[in-house]
């Protein structure tokens, strides 16, 4: 169950052919951070790759009541993902059924929160993947407000810059810095390839030792 890619991007299409393991193993190997701790899909066969249109949430102060904050929506390219900073909030929610309904009708590439959805049959439903830290009924209007649209923000540990790609499956989410993009591509696409030798050698009933030692898998993920 994908989200929408861009046709016309082709480091998102190559991006989208890889999970997130060899791609995180390359970021080890190069040493960058982008492992996003803690935001998982609300279903295991959601994947999602894009680059980022960021949203920044704060608390609501006195004379904020009544504020939207999803009308950003009509905003976001087709193939783009919503990354959402709500300061890892799980008490008030930022996503919820009509965005949902929005999103996906506009072929948006997914949603990734730091914080929490809700109306999560909806994107069950529709097949459109959300990454966040869980689900809960509680809104966040007159609760949290969009404070800055395409501004760095973070998701956790991790910073995103608008264009950033993002990249997730059932084992979480990725960032990778546009600046970098490039050369993690590469490095995944190594590791990936090489694992699949090995898986194909062991399928043929070789040792995994000597399959490993092979195609170098101990130093696949090693720092370059």
């Amino acid at each position: 169950m994908a989200g929408y890619l861009d046709p016309n991007d082709p480091v998102v299409q190559a991006f989208a052919k890889l999970g997130t393991t060899p791609v995180s193993d390359a970021m080890d190997r190069l040493g960058l951070a982008g492992q996003c701790f803690g935001i998982k899909p609300v279903d295991r066969e959601f994947t999602l790759c894009g680059r980022a249109h960021t949203v920044r949430n704060e608390p609501m102060t006195a004379g904020h009541k009544g504020e939207s904050v999803g009308d950003y929506i009509d905003e976001v390219a087709p193939g783009g993902v919503v990354v959402i900073d709500n300061g890892g909030r799980l008490d008030a929610t930022v996503w919820g059924d009509i965005l949902t309904i929005m999103a996906d009708r506009n072929n948006l590439g997914g949603t990734v929160i730091h914080g929490v959805c809700r109306d999560s049959n909806r994107a069950l439903k529709l097949n459109y993947p959300i990454f966040s830290r869980g689900t809960y009924m509680r809104t966040g209007k007159d609760r949290v407000r969009a404070d800055a649209y395409q501004e760095p923000v973070s998701l956790g540990e991790v910073r995103v810059l608008p264009g950033d790609l993002l990249l997730g499956d059932g084992d979480g989410v990725l960032v990778i810095a546009q600046e970098h993009e490039q050369d993690v591509l590469k490095a995944a696409q190594e590791i990936d390839e090489a694992e699949e030798r090995i898986r194909n050698e062991i399928a043929l009933g070789g040792r995994l030792d000597a399959a490993r030692e092979k195609f170098r898998y101990h130093q696949l993920q090693s720092r370059v």
